[in-house]
């Protein structure tokens, strides 16, 4: 992949692989920053990236890699004593509904998390969805199930009053 093929690449392909990333861990800042270190990291395997079928979930596996490794050193980076001390989420962006999904989303297991993220926001097919997270399609399917039944109900939790719960 030449450089010109490659800024096309980042271009087409970095603020959707953001908002998956941020719908992933709930963190937009962290998000953007592993997202950028996983292009920086496309851009020097680029001639096994250009042979690789899907170029874009190498980029969103080794971003969301990165923030699994980012969030697990700072968790073992801190004292007893910092744990007592909640870390206040900032949320960012006016939606008041994608806020809480993102919210929604953060209460999930990890595992369903990223296959409703990748099935539903990147728009991956269970198939792709199994490949790219090391997981049987049945367990993918599984996790999709579970994941929509737990994030409808943390969402019906906080439905405005009056407002029908589906």
């Amino acid at each position: 992949m030449d450089e010109v093929a490659f800024d096309d690449f980042y271009a087409a392909s970095y603020r959707r692989l953001v908002g998956q990333l941020h719908a992933m861990i709930g963190d937009r800042a962290e998000a953007e920053e592993c997202v950028q270190e996983a292009f920086a990291r496309a851009w020097s395997h680029r001639r096994t990236i250009e042979t690789a079928q899907h170029p874009e979930a190498w980029v969103r596996t080794t971003a969301y890699r990165l923030a699994v490794s980012r969030w697990r050193r700072v968790r073992l980076g801190r004292r007893p004593a910092d744990r007592a001390v909640g870390a206040a989420t900032v949320a960012d962006g006016p939606d008041a509904v994608r806020l809480d999904v993102v919210a929604a989303l953060a209460r999930l297991g990890e595992d369903q998390r990223r296959a409703l993220v990748l099935f539903h926001l990147a728009d991956l097919s269970v198939e792709d969805v199994a490949r790219e997270v090391g997981a049987p399609v049945g367990t993918v399917k599984a996790r999709l199930s579970r994941g929509r039944a737990a994030l409808a109900r943390l969402l019906a939790d906080h439905a405005p009053e009056g407002t029908p719960h589906a």
